[in-house]
């Protein structure tokens, strides 16, 4: 972690990633036989035509989504991890930015967070995120979001948030592989569609 100087002059710390660092993490898992793509094969469960990866990071979703013919884009406020998903995958659109402020002036059959992304977010902008990221999902579309619970960030609050984006609950999952919700209550997979 490193500290940033914000525009009232405090001092916060933020996540400093190394996109290579991170990708040889999951790099070293497929090469031990593990299922990296758990999250595509949730996704492509939905046949979307188009995908808006939210919070790519280094675009193993996306460059995943893409090899089973589906149109993505990837969207990632971190430099570095969108250094590492243009050099794995220079032909896929890689945009740099926050997710709560992205306006690209289309929609997307499935927009997708995984790996934790309101996690990651700063406190206080989830509802900003999951707005951003309502933006996008298409008439019939769906929002589908993966991340930890008991980490400050709980299902109340990021329901809420998606209902005051125009989303509701229509699905949960304990994991990727769809195990009955709640599981063992440390994970969950949402999914979302417009009202």
């Amino acid at each position: 972690m490193s500290p940033v100087r914000g525009f009232s002059g405090a001092v916060a710390w933020v996540m400093v990633w190394s996109g290579d660092d991170y990708q040889r993490r999951f790099d070293a898992l497929a090469a031990r036989g593990d299922d990296v793509h758990g999250e595509a094969g949730f996704v492509v469960g939905f046949a979307p035509v188009t995908v808006l990866d939210a919070g790519c990071g280094t675009g193993r979703v996306a460059i995943e989504l893409a090899r089973r013919g589906v149109e993505v884009v990837g969207v990632d406020a971190d430099p570095s991890m969108l250094a590492t998903a243009r050099e794995r995958a220079p032909e896929l659109t890689w945009i740099e930015s926050e997710i709560g402020v992205l306006a690209l002036g289309r929609v997307f059959d499935v927009v997708v967070m995984a790996g934790n992304v309101p996690l990651f977010t700063p406190a206080g902008t989830q509802a900003d995120l999951v707005a951003g990221c309502a933006r996008h999902v298409a008439p019939g579309g769906a929002l589908v979001a993966g991340f930890q619970l008991g980490r400050g960030y709980e299902l109340n609050a990021y329901d809420e948030d998606g209902r005051a984006a125009g989303l509701e609950l229509v699905e949960r999952f304990a994991t990727w592989e769809r195990d009955p919700f709640p599981g063992d209550g440390t994970y969950a997979v949402s999914v979302h569609g417009r009202v």
